[in-house]
């Protein structure tokens, strides 16, 4: 599964010290002020003795006094100062408190305060790599990455389904400044992907930046002191800027489905594998034929005493040009780098042919036509064909490749149910035409939030506003798919409408350019506060919904996860992979209002 990959079914350990926990005032006051009552009877119960005995010793030595005086010459005798007596009661009572109040109460310690960096990044995926590296080479150096896990990678350490991997060829889908002669095949799988993100970081030295085991919780912005305030699972951070850099793949989506609390058996979703439970001799239902599930259901096949695949609508699944790639290719790359870069720049070109089509539907039509001729020669039964054959255009919804899915359909101990799953009755699965199944596993590959982004339920605006709560009845908008209304100094990577068929490392290391460009431009012109203007966000998403309105996105006939629940698509670009990237060249200050 790819970043691209999960979106359609759809933040060696460094960790770094943990702050002390901050005395607030109200603890200081519960240990330096106690209770007065208390102090008064502790102090009285304490210094009696001393008192009585204290007086004892002046009679004494009164008592003496006037006995040698008795001798020598009879004299008035003199009493002691009623005052006197007052001052040294007094004098003991205040020595005896203070000794008491000084052994019971702590030392007060001072609250330190919290360190303002220039940069806060969120999340140590692709994307939060890419920064780290980035800001380094610009010589911007105040800043720190919070990652909640224990180790980088996003999507590639959530998503490890059997069968996991990419379905852009490695030689693109990896970053232009650390190329890899490693890869054991044309399209990486999930584990390689994972020990390259982390050789990355060990190469670049990014790991003393990542602070590991930290989740943001909340992330409010300062108006007062131009700052934002971020809780986190380690305390409390305060930044200048923020980079949001936790993609549109982090959380599973669970679809609402009738009965589903009354099922009995194991259940689990494709994002969050149970590597533990033994799928062997099991009756299994897979919900979704997504870009997760075309990769599994191969390889659970298998081991299912019955597999029953859940599909609402068939995707269109293409071959895939996978091959493995041995010692010897590993080699020649590794001796000759300009093989790799060629290949890099001949796969870029093959998808902007793609993306042309999928901009010029027209174009499509003769690719429509011999895909389905495909189906002939790849499924026999009639009646399996028909079901799998998509009733849109290709592009609307995400293209897949696959080599086994079709095959695996197509063994004895598959059944694939055209419908959508409506309600789980006991341990049994009911489709929408009424067919049920009993089974011991669900496997949901249903997908991703991606219309309702989850960080958007921990960052508020400059009104105090969640994110999550301006979304809740639409979705994202941006500027560039980075900067959002009313939230200052902050920036989102990956975010609405930056979708092209392309590497989403690409598009990162692009939108990554043109954040770090503006924030270069805060630090060297001192500008204190940057936010996007409204009529900017407003024009460009303007000229964006009019120009997706011709592409096979929202012309093919499909409802995709492109468009949110008013049919308005926030995830795709409607121009070329090019125009996108000479518009993220150079943060533009004219489209942002600045105070210094």
């Amino acid at each position: 599964m790819t970043t691209e990959t999960s979106i359609d079914t759809l933040p060696e350990e460094n960790t770094s010290e943990k702050k002390p926990k901050q005395t607030t005032v109200e603890d200081v006051k519960q240990v330096t002020q106690p209770d007065v009552t208390k102090v008064e009877k502790t102090i009285a119960k304490e210094t009696a003795q001393p008192e009585v005995k204290e007086a004892a010793q002046v009679d004494e030595k009164i008592e003496v006094k006037e006995k040698v005086k008795a001798e020598v010459k009879v004299a008035p005798k003199v009493e002691p100062k009623a005052e006197t007596k007052a001052v040294v009661k007094e004098q003991s009572v205040e020595k005896q408190t203070a000794k008491t109040v000084e052994q019971k109460a702590p030392v007060q310690k001072k609250e330190e305060p919290v360190r303002v960096f220039d940069t806060i990044v969120v999340g140590a995926g692709i994307s939060g790599i890419a920064a780290a590296y980035k800001m380094n080479q610009a010589g911007y150096h105040d800043y720190i990455v919070l990652e909640k896990a224990a180790r980088v990678g996003g999507t590639w350490r959530d998503n490890n389904y059997p069968g996991c991997g990419c379905d852009v060829p490695s030689a693109l889908y990896s970053f232009s400044f650390s190329p890899s002669h490693k890869w054991s095949h044309l399209f990486a799988k999930q584990p390689e992907i994972l020990s390259y993100l982390e050789e990355v970081v060990e190469k670049h030295d990014l790991g003393g930046k990542i602070e590991f085991g930290n989740e943001l919780l909340s992330a409010k912005w300062d108006e007062a002191n131009h700052v934002w305030n971020l809780e986190t699972s380690k305390g409390k951070f305060q930044s200048k800027t923020v980079i949001f850099t936790t993609g549109p793949i982090t959380e599973p989506s669970m679809p609402k489905v009738k009965g589903i609390e009354t099922f009995k058996g194991k259940m689990f979703h494709s994002a969050r594998w149970d590597h533990d439970y033994d799928l062997k001799g099991k009756r299994i239902a897979v919900i979704g034929t997504g870009a997760s599930a075309i990769q599994f259901i191969p390889q659970v096949q298998p081991l299912a005493k019955e597999l029953f695949v859940f599909q609402r609508t068939a995707p269109w699944v293409l071959p895939k040009a996978d091959r493995e790639l041995g010692d010897t290719a590993k080699g020649l790359v590794q001796r000759f780098p300009v093989i790799q870069q060629t290949w890099r720049n001949s796969i870029a070109q093959i998808l902007n042919g793609i993306n042309f089509g999928l901009r010029h539907p027209k174009i499509l039509k003769p690719v429509n036509f011999l895909s389905k001729q495909l189906l002939k020669l790849q499924i026999q039964d009639e009646q399996l064909r028909k079901d799998v054959t998509p009733n849109f255009d290709i592009g609307c919804k995400r293209l897949l490749f696959a080599n086994n899915y079709y095959p695996a359909l197509q063994q004895d101990n598959v059944s694939l149910i055209p419908h959508g799953l409506v309600e789980i009755d006991g341990n049994a699965v009911v489709a929408a035409n009424g067919e049920r199944h009993e089974v011991d596993v669900i496997i949901w590959g249903t997908g991703f939030e991606v219309s309702h982004p989850p960080i958007g339920q921990r960052v508020a605006n400059s009104e105090g506003v969640l994110l999550s709560d301006l979304w809740k009845d639409s979705s994202p908008e941006a500027y560039l798919g980075a900067s959002i209304e009313k939230v200052p100094n902050a920036f989102l990577v990956l975010g609405p409408n930056i979708l092209v068929y392309d590497s989403f490392i690409g598009i990162a290391e692009a939108q990554i350019d043109y954040i770090v460009s503006g924030l270069l431009k805060m630090r060297d012109q001192k500008i204190k506060r940057i936010e996007i203007k409204r009529n900017v966000v407003r024009y460009h998403n303007i000229k964006v919904q009019r120009n997706l309105k011709t592409t096979v996105f929202n012309a093919g006939g499909c409802k995709s996860y492109y468009l949110d629940q008013n049919g308005r698509n926030f995830a795709a670009w409607p121009w070329s992979l090019q125009e996108l990237k000479d518009q993220l060249k150079d943060l533009d200050l004219k489209h942002y209002d600045t105070a210094s």
